[in-house]
């Protein structure tokens, strides 16, 4: 059930953590082919799971194979019509198993029979890898885990495939030279030339929603900026208590979104202050170090000159000025493991 829902982050954490120690418990269980996908991928990818990596490939495969009752156990009767089936069910996991630790009898009697679901290229390595352990397939088709962000399809007017994947890694807490550890796809859930430009009509669409993106593009510049806030967002008008608390958001600045490089990135010191839900603010952070903010003026708007970044409650400053600034365009993404 806590996989259902990302509110439930520490919870799946916890039952990720608890089941890895006694996988068989779940493993043995008469429903356990009814597990959620994402639960399944989460325990394979914990790195203190109590299997062996062809118990994981026996388990993934029964749970595959009930996905599709009218599928055998035996892939020899298979037709090209059910291997394709069960290569869809399971394409998020095979790049999670690690074949090369599977002996030759092993990788022969339980691998090969399936090979049809296996991308071409990786099935040919490990066939290369099995006759000769000496081989060294290339980087690019290892067969171990393989990552990749799945922001291919990103519905964006400002930000690029680059930056999608890059902000990916700043969640995961790594660097840009980092290599990428989780599959995220970016759902959008806001644009304000579609959605409007009123911190009214933000809260009415995002209030609720964890684990999103905000994308800022800044008027007659060529400036990104955005943050990234774990916690739901709210719609507040106390101002004594209008901040949500989280140690894992962070803000950033693209200087020229053409190059992903010349970029800044500023982490929440001020965990009390990371997230601001004030009524008539769009989505901000910190005390003002990234803030939309509309204005009291009787045709409000995000695209007035009044929203600005400061420097407060996050250990950088993302912008060389302080200057208030009017907002051309701006995009909210959700934040979802890839399933």
């Amino acid at each position: 059930m806590a996989f259902e829902n990302d509110s439930f982050l520490d919870l799946q954490k916890f039952c990720t953590e608890l089941i890895a120690k006694h996988p068989e418990k779940i493993f043995s269980s008469s429903n356990f082919t009814s597990i959620p996908e994402k639960a399944l991928i989460s325990l394979i990818q914990h790195d203190n799971h109590q299997m062996g990596e062809v118990q994981v490939w026996e388990h993934v495969l029964k749970w595959g194979i009930a996905k599709n009752p009218g599928l055998s156990s035996d892939p020899s009767s298979y037709s090209n019509d059910d291997f394709n089936v069960l290569k869809n069910d399971l394409q998020h996991f095979i790049p999670l198993i690690k074949f090369t630790e599977f002996t030759s009898r092993e990788f022969l009697n339980e691998v090969y029979p399936y090979k049809k679901i296996i991308p071409d290229e990786m099935c040919e390595n490990l066939v290369k890898y099995f006759l000769d352990h000496d081989y060294v397939p290339r980087k690019k088709s290892e067969p171990q885990i393989i990552k990749e962000l799945n922001t291919k399809g990103i519905d964006s007017n400002i930000i690029t495939i680059q930056h999608a994947e890059l902000i990916s890694k700043w969640i995961d807490g790594l660097e840009i030279t980092d290599e990428s550890k989780s599959l995220y796809e970016f759902k959008l859930i806001f644009r304000g030339s579609r959605d409007g430009f009123t911190a009214r009509q933000f809260h009415k669409i995002c209030d609720n929603l964890s684990r999103t993106v905000t994308i800022i593009k800044v008027k007659d510049t060529n400036e990104i900026l955005g943050g990234y806030n774990p916690i739901e967002w709210k719609n507040s008008n106390n101002s004594i208590n209008c901040h949500g608390t989280t140690k894992d958001s962070f803000i950033f600045s693209f200087i020229n979104k053409e190059n992903i490089e010349n970029h800044i990135i500023s982490r929440v010191k001020n965990e009390k202050y990371a997230i601001c839900n004030w009524f008539n603010y769009g989505p901000s952070f910190g005390n003002e170090d990234l803030t939309l903010y509309e204005g009291f003026q009787s045709e409000v708007s995000f695209k007035n000159k009044k929203s600005r970044c400061c420097k407060s409650s996050y250990d950088k400053q993302i912008r060389k000025t302080e200057e208030e600034f009017s907002v051309d365009e701006y995009e909210v993404f959700q934040i979802i493991n890839d399933n």
